[in-house]
């Protein structure tokens, strides 16, 4: 008798063969590979699936109409308040501005302290760069860009659930508006789907801005690219990332203007970025009301980890992302934009790409 890789030949000449149950070891291997190459599909295949999807919602050409309203935004940072700017700054971007599509200044004029306050001395220059800004280039708001860590995922940070600090955050926008802004914009982060003391927060604040006749807006988290997915996230990782749709749906209505924050995505390609910012962008035109000013944010700025990629969360494929979404939601939606972070940031080829993409 023969034996050749576990078959057992009978050299009696009956022309039967048997097989020999695997050795232990071989087994266990063989079903260690089978249960990894398993675990491989699972995990591969909802990935290839999503890409798929977005590859997909890249394709096409935007209608034709889909470009400014002259409704959009730009972050600015803390330099324009705190004294590190001058009179040509401000002349230098209203050149800027000029020609384009952009409306708002987000100025950072905080952040807000823990307990809600907002002490003066963060924003010793804000009533220079108002005026400054107003004459050198008329029609273009100056909000004052508020935020804080939330301490939702850590100890540390401004608690929403805190009735007196919600309180003092309103008393801190009455203070922003009484210096002079022409609005209030809010970043809170990082904001859980479904919180219920921000939408009181809101509530509140809006009775503020509107009695002030200055609008209240604020920037928001991304919708669920999947149903339910900030819930999975958040019991998964601590960390929900996203709000369902419901919920962003119920933020804007509140506001008026909620911006977007469509980076950060962790896409390695520049198609898979905008197509996610197609879908984004249709995700909340649905549920956006129309008399709120709908902000999609694009990218003006570089870092390489794994949430952003530089090479492939661009403003080119951003610009395409929202100009798709838009065609395909709601092409005539008056009341939208785009929103600029950062301008400490940006480089030429960033504005370039944006004036010649979607203001031009």
């Amino acid at each position: 008798m023969s034996e050749v890789r576990g078959i057992r030949v009978d050299g009696g000449g009956n022309g039967e063969a048997e097989k020999e149950a695997p050795a232990p070891k071989q087994g266990r291997r063989r079903r260690l590979r089978r249960g990894l190459a398993g675990l491989a599909l699972v995990v591969l295949l909802p990935l290839l699936t999503a890409a798929v999807a977005l590859r997909l919602n890249y394709a096409g050409d935007p209608a034709d109409g889909t470009r400014t309203r002259g409704k959009d935004a730009i972050w600015l940072g803390h330099a324009w308040v705190d004294g590190r700017k001058a009179d040509a700054d401000v002349t230098a971007l209203a050149r800027r501005l000029r020609d384009t599509g952009i409306r708002d200044l987000y100025v950072h004029a905080g952040p807000l302290e823990h307990d809600g306050t907002l002490p003066g001395s963060a924003y010793p220059k804000a009533r220079w760069l108002i005026d400054a800004v107003h004459n050198a280039a008329p029609g273009i708001r100056v909000q004052a860009w508020l935020g804080d860590q939330l301490a939702t995922e850590s100890p540390d940070g401004l608690r929403l659930t805190e009735k007196g600090t919600r309180a003092a955050v309103v008393r801190s926008t009455r203070q922003i508006v009484d210096t002079g802004f022409d609005g209030a914009h809010f970043d809170l982060e990082p904001l859980h789907s479904g919180d219920e003391d921000y939408l009181d927060l809101l509530d509140a604040l809006r009775r503020v801005t509107r009695a002030h006749g200055v609008p209240l807006s604020v920037a928001a988290h991304q919708i669920d690219p999947l149903p339910a997915l900030h819930s999975v996230a958040g019991t998964l990782t601590g960390h929900p990332k996203w709000w369902s749709q419901a919920y962003f749906g119920q933020v804007a209505r509140r506001v008026d203007q909620i911006a977007v924050m469509s980076y950060d995505t962790a896409t390695p390609l520049e198609s898979l970025y905008g197509g996610y910012v197609a879908q984004q962008t249709s995700l909340a035109l649905e549920v956006t009301p129309d008399s709120t000013d709908l902000l999609m944010g694009l990218p003006f700025y570089r870092e390489d980890n794994f949430d952003h990629w530089s090479f492939a969360e661009t403003v080119p494929a951003a610009v395409r992302g929202v100009r798709l979404g838009l065609s395909r939601t709601d092409a005539d939606r008056a009341n939208f934009g785009v929103a600029l972070y950062v301008d400490f940031a940006a480089t030429e080829a960033d504005w370039t790409a944006y004036e010649k993409d979607w203001a031009g």
